[in-house]
C-alpha cells in the first residue's frame, strides 16, 4: 500500500470516506486537551467537528496534550493531525459494518515529558479559551474516597516544586492558568470529561487545592473567574488493533498510524457554564447542553460503567477475554440484567423520555455489540479509582434505604478475586492500578489460604478507597460470602447464586 493519511491524501479517499467540511488552514487552537487517548478522539474531537463544518467559527482547533508517552503526536505529525474514525455495529443479521469518517480538529500534540514548558505555554496562549481532560480517574491524583489530592503523590509533591516542569494534569493546569494570570490574559473554562462523580466540582476542588498551596492569589483568580462544568460522556471506545488499522487503511487506500474504534452510540451532557465562549458543540449528533449534569452523569456512572466493571471482574475471572464474550454467557447476563433492575435502577431519577426496562435492554445490546472487540482487561484496570463512584456510591444509597445489596457485592467480591492476579483457570494476567502495591499487600497479608472473610475484611478496611464502608459487618460478610463461591466452583456459579 502507497502513502500515509494526510492533507494532501484526502481528496483521494473513497467516496464513501467522510472528511473534515471545513478549511483546516484557517483554525486557530481555542481548545488544549490533556490526556490525547483513544476516548477524546472518538468523542470531543469529532464532535468538535461537526460545530467546525456546521458553521463560519474557526476559533476551536485543538492543541492535544499526552502526558508521557509521545506515541499519540509521533503517529499524528506526519498526518497533520488527522485520524480515521471507525464506528462499527452489525446489521439484523449480526454481520459487522463499519462506518469512516476522517477528523481534522486536531492541529498539533504536545508531549509534556518532553517540553513541559510548550504546555504551559499553549494553556496562558491568547487563544485558549478551553482546557479539557480526559486522563482517566486515576489521572486525577485524589482519593475517591474523600475527593481531595493525595499529598503522598509523587507527581503532586514534585509539581509543587518545579512549577516550570509538572508532570500531573492538575500541576500543568494550575502552572498553566499562573502563567496565564501572570500575563493579564483572561479566564477560561475547565472541561473534565472524565467518569468522575461531579466531575467538574471534583476538578475545581483539586485545582483550588494545588493553587492554595502555590499562591493565595492564583487560587482566588481561579475560583472567581474560570469555570469548570460538570459532563457526562458516553461512547464505547476500545483499544485500537493492529488489525483495526490493517482492515482501515484498505478501506482508505492509505495508512493511518493511529485510527480509533468505537460504537455508533454518543451522548454528552455539558452543564452550559463557559468562562470564554464555547464551540456550537450542540449539533445534531453531537452534545447537549443543560443546566445540572448530575441526574445524567448519576444515570451514566451507575447504569453503564457499574455493571460495565462487574462484567468485567466476573468475566475476566470466568477466562474470557471481551465484552460482548462474557454478556453472551447465560448466568453473567442474567446477572448484569437483574444487577440493573433490582439495585441499580431503583436509585436513578426519573429519566424523561427513557423507560428503565428500555434503558436496559440498549444497555444489555451495547455491550454485545459483536463488531466490537472491547477488552474487559481495559475496563478492569484503576479500580481503586472506579468502584466508588461506579458501585460503592450505590451500595451505600441502598444501605441507607435498607434495600438489598447482595448483587453489588458480587460485584466488589469479583474485584477482591481479580486482585490475586489470576483467573479461575490459572492464567496470569498484571494488576494495572495506582494502588496496586497497597492493595495487593493487603490481600497477601490475609493470605492465599485464609478465611474469605479475613481477606474480605483486610480488602474492605482499605478506607481510601471504601471510606466509611470499612467497617460494615453486613456488607463485608456479603462479599466474603460470594468471594467463598467464586473461589470454589467460578463466577458463573457466583452470578447464578446471586440470582
Amino acid at each position: 500500500m502507497a502513502g500515509r493519511l494526510n492533507a494532501a491524501s484526502l481528496a483521494g479517499l473513497p467516496a464513501d470516506v467522510a472528511r473534515p467540511a471545513y478549511d483546516r488552514r484557517r483554525l486557530r487552537a481555542g481548545i488544549v486537551h490533556l490526556g490525547m487517548g483513544a476516548f477524546h478522539r472518538a468523542h470531543q474531537a469529532p464532535v468538535t467537528d461537526l460545530a467546525l463544518a456546521a458553521g463560519g467559527d474557526r476559533r476551536w482547533g485543538i492543541v492535544g496534550v499526552s502526558l508521557r508517552s509521545p506515541a499519540t503526536r509521533d503517529a499524528l505529525a506526519p498526518q497533520d493531525g488527522l485520524y480515521t474514525l471507525s464506528l462499527r455495529d452489525a446489521d439484523a443479521a449480526g454481520r459487522p459494518r463499519e462506518a469512516l469518517a476522517v477528523i481534522g480538529a486536531v492541529r498539533r500534540v504536545l508531549v509534556a515529558a518532553e517540553d513541559p514548558a510548550a504546555v504551559l505555554a499553549q494553556i496562558a496562549h491568547p487563544d485558549t479559551r478551553i482546557v479539557s481532560l480526559t486522563v482517566t480517574e486515576k489521572g486525577y491524583c485524589h482519593e475517591p474516597a474523600t475527593c481531595r489530592l493525595r499529598g503522598e503523590d509523587p507527581d503532586i509533591i514534585h509539581d509543587l516544586v518545579h512549577p516550570d516542569a509538572p508532570r500531573s494534569a492538575i500541576g500543568m493546569l494550575v502552572h498553566g492558568l499562573r502563567a496565564r494570570h501572570a500575563a493579564g490574559r483572561g479566564p477560561v473554562t475547565l472541561l473534565s470529561c472524565d467518569n468522575l462523580p461531579a466531575n467538574g466540582d471534583t476538578l475545581r476542588g483539586l485545582v483550588l487545592e494545588f493553587a492554595a498551596a502555590v499562591a493565595p492569589r492564583l487560587r482566588d483568580w481561579i475560583a472567581r473567574d474560570c469555570t469548570f462544568p460538570n459532563s457526562m460522556v458516553d461512547r464505547i471506545v476500545p483499544r485500537t488493533s493492529d488489525d483495526d488499522r490493517q482492515r482501515i487503511a484498505a478501506r482508505l487506500g492509505v495508512a493511518d498510524a493511529w485510527p480509533v474504534v468505537g460504537e455508533p452510540f454518543l451522548e454528552w451532557i455539558i452543564e452550559d457554564r463557559f468562562a470564554a465562549g464555547r464551540p456550537a458543540w450542540d449539533q445534531p449528533g453531537g452534545a447537549r447542553f443543560v443546566a445540572d449534569a448530575a441526574p445524567f452523569e448519576r444515570l451514566k456512572l451507575r447504569m453503564v460503567n457499574g455493571p460495565h466493571s462487574a462484567l468485567a471482574y466476573l468475566g475476566v475471572s470466568a477466562g474470557f477475554a471481551t465484552v460482548s464474550e462474557a454478556v453472551a454467557d447465560p448466568a453473567l447476563r442474567g446477572y448484569l440484567d437483574a444487577l440493573m433492575r433490582d439495585e441499580i435502577a431503583p436509585t436513578l431519577p426519573a429519566t424523561p423520555g427513557l423507560a428503565p426496562d428500555a434503558l436496559r435492554a440498549r444497555l444489555l445490546a451495547r455491550f454485545a455489540n459483536p463488531a466490537l472487540p472491547h477488552r474487559l482487561q481495559q475496563i478492569a484496570m484503576d479500580g481503586s479509582q472506579k468502584l466508588p463512584q461506579r458501585l460503592l456510591d450505590t451500595l451505600r444509597e441502598r444501605l441507607r434505604a435498607g434495600a438489598g445489596f447482595d448483587r453489588l457485592a458480587l460485584a466488589v467480591a469479583a474485584w477482591l478475586q481479580y486482585l490475586r492476579g489470576h483467573d479461575e483457570r490459572g492464567a496470569s494476567y498484571r494488576i494495572e492500578d495506582p494502588l496496586a502495591a497497597e492493595l495487593c499487600a493487603r490481600v497477601a497479608a490475609a493470605g492465599e489460604g485464609a478465611a474469605d472473610a479475613a481477606r474480605a475484611r483486610a480488602l474492605v478496611g482499605y478506607a481510601p478507597v471504601f471510606g466509611d464502608l470499612a467497617g460494615h459487618a453486613a456488607f463485608i460478610d456479603a462479599v466474603a460470602r460470594h468471594a467463598s463461591v467464586m473461589r470454589r466452583h467460578g463466577a458463573r456459579a457466583a452470578a447464578r447464586e446471586a440470582l
